[in-house]
């Protein structure tokens, strides 16, 4: 059954989660380490066939009131990317200006050591991103 991937892309990470089969809820799956667009495509391409994704949902960093920014913009020109790398997956932007600083808050009530949220908080920021979006779509 196909699944939804979520993306919290950033400079020098990608935060990964899948929704379950249902489509229910949102998983973390890894955070890869970004080397090069080709290693972080193939990476990706694993991904895509081994949790038979058919819908990426990217998350777009807008500013607060609204507007897009340096980051934004490189954000949308990763998902043209994916768009041409997955022409039969559906790739959407998805504004996600909270996800960040929710999953941060969700580890530091978790009492997670400053060490491990580093390592952690791009998954779990995708989670935050699929997990809305998953909300919105089932509504």
């Amino acid at each position: 059954m196909p699944r939804i991937m979520g993306l919290d892309v950033g400079d020098k990470t990608i935060g990964i989660a899948a929704s379950d089969l249902l489509g229910f809820t949102a998983q973390g799956i890894e955070t890869i380490i970004r080397v090069s667009i080709k290693k972080d495509l193939r990476r990706l391409e694993e991904l895509v066939a081994e949790y038979e994704v058919n819908k990426m949902v990217v998350g777009l960093p807008k500013n607060m009131n609204g507007t897009i920014g340096p980051q934004g913009e490189k954000t949308i020109e990763f998902a043209e990317r994916l768009k041409k790398r997955f022409p039969k997956v559906e790739v959407v932007m998805w504004d996600e200006r909270l996800s960040s600083v929710a999953a941060e808050r969700a580890l530091i009530q978790a009492d997670v050591s400053r060490k491990k949220r580093k390592e952690v908080i791009d998954k779990m920021a995708a989670v935050y991103i699929l997990q809305g979006y998953l909300q919105s779509i089932s509504k």
